[in-house]
């Protein structure tokens, strides 16, 4: 957008002093400066996958490893780190996903808390026999419904959606009903980057009498959302994304305040227990949040997300989605004046407001073609068959790295 908030006209000027000036006039290239970016490569296009480490984050490690493990030992854990899953967790949910506190977790990896909360998800409706995914959904995500229907002995339903956008209310109209139990879906398809109605969606699995659990990995940190005002039952999603929390960093949790001093998870661990040092003969759960955590949580995991998400709330998630829609609205607009034309198509919506933080562009001979790039210095993101995704962190991602990008991507296609 332009200075004024006006949409700017993305096919005008695409040439590298356009995206240059683009960089200038950005409200945001500050943070950039923020994160420790060096010389290579010379456009990194997966932040959507990993997202580039704060400096920041960097220091705050280093410290944590010198004076609370080094210096503080095991007193650093009642002083500091018990309650870190509660407090961090809390902060993401102001930051990122318009909620208040005592929801949301950090904890885990994204499958195993959405083994957790689809678990617990039918369990709060131990009447109903089905699990609604759909069929483009992440394979984790598959897995454990596959997983979770086979442990309690219902029945998957499985939506179609075409594959270059993504599930819209209109596609559960066939299949909700009496018996479903939960519904799981994407809230950013990880193909296509479609970005879901969550509100529209969550109130038709409502009407049904069912449950709904969201994976927010590829929407969290770059999509504006408030799980209570949508009355979202639950969700889940990662932190190494958007976030920048770092690779394997502690995903997170939700479970709507309604739910949390009843609902039951599988995995009966020390941390989840009303008293964590007492040492119970029998697992009482915690009659708080706390109840779905599991096991001894990893400190050094949390404080990167902690760091990842101080910049995110002083950025403002309505920035960085500003920034997202005219990342993805250039990025269009150079693929369909460089790319299109040497074979390659865009398989994103083209609609802004149907789109989250990447473009996917589709090709032959994709991961040959990726493997190209990378050798030039550009990182994208292959995915199967046919894909290469652009990735686009509005808090890192420069328009000359697009338009670098882009460039590349056609010279290679035209060879």
């Amino acid at each position: 957008m332009a200075e004024d908030g006006t949409p700017r006209d993305s096919r005008e000027g695409l040439d590298l002093a356009d995206a240059r000036r683009r960089d200038q006039a950005d409200p945001l290239r500050g943070f950039r400066d923020r994160f420790a970016i060096g010389p290579d490569p010379v456009a990194y296009l997966d932040g959507n996958s990993l997202g580039r480490p704060p400096r920041s984050t960097i220091a705050r490690l280093q410290e944590v490893l010198a004076q609370e493990w080094a210096g503080g030992l095991i007193l650093s854990w009642p002083e500091r780190w018990v309650d870190l899953p509660v407090v961090v967790g809390d902060q993401l949910a102001e930051a990122v996903l318009g909620s208040g506190p005592g929801q949301t977790l950090i904890a885990d990896s994204t499958t195993v808390n959405l083994f957790k909360v689809l678990h617990a998800a039918c369990g709060l409706r131990p009447d109903r026999t089905e699990i609604v995914v759909d069929d483009a959904n992440f394979p984790t995500d598959r897995y454990v419904v596959d997983s979770v229907a086979a442990a309690r002995g219902l029945t998957v339903r499985w939506l179609w959606p075409d594959p270059e956008s993504g599930v819209a209310v209109g596609d559960l109209v066939d299949v909700l009903g009496p018996r479903t139990a939960a519904v799981v879906l994407s809230h950013v398809d990880y193909r296509s980057g479609y970005l879901a109605d969550l509100n529209e969606i969550t109130a038709a699995v409502h009407a049904a009498g069912g449950v709904v659990v969201w994976d927010l990995c590829h929407s969290a940190g770059v999509v504006p959302m408030s799980l209570d005002s949508a009355e979202v039952d639950f969700a889940v999603g990662c932190t190494y994304k958007y976030l920048n929390a770092g690779p394997g960093a502690p995903a997170f949790l939700y479970v709507a305040e309604r739910h949390v001093a009843t609902v039951e998870q599988p995995i009966t661990g020390w941390f989840g227990a009303a008293d964590i040092f007492a040492m119970a003969e029998k697992f009482e759960p915690a009659p708080d949040i706390r109840r779905m955590l599991s096991g001894t949580p990893s400190v050094l995991g949390i404080v990167a997300v902690q760091e990842g998400l101080s910049l995110i709330a002083e950025a403002g998630l309505d920035r960085i989605r500003g920034k997202a829609v005219d990342l993805t609205e250039y990025a269009i607009a150079l693929a369909d004046e460089r790319l299109v034309p040497v074979g390659a198509r865009v398989a994103s919506p083209r609609a802004a407001a149907q789109r989250g933080g990447h473009v996917t562009i589709r090709c032959a001979d994709a991961e040959a073609v990726t493997a190209q790039l990378v050798a030039a210095g550009v990182v994208p993101d292959f995915r199967n068959p046919d894909l290469i995704r652009l990735g686009l962190s509005p808090l890192t991602t420069s328009y000359a790295e697009v338009w670098t990008a882009v460039d590349t991507f056609a010279g290679i296609l035209a060879r």
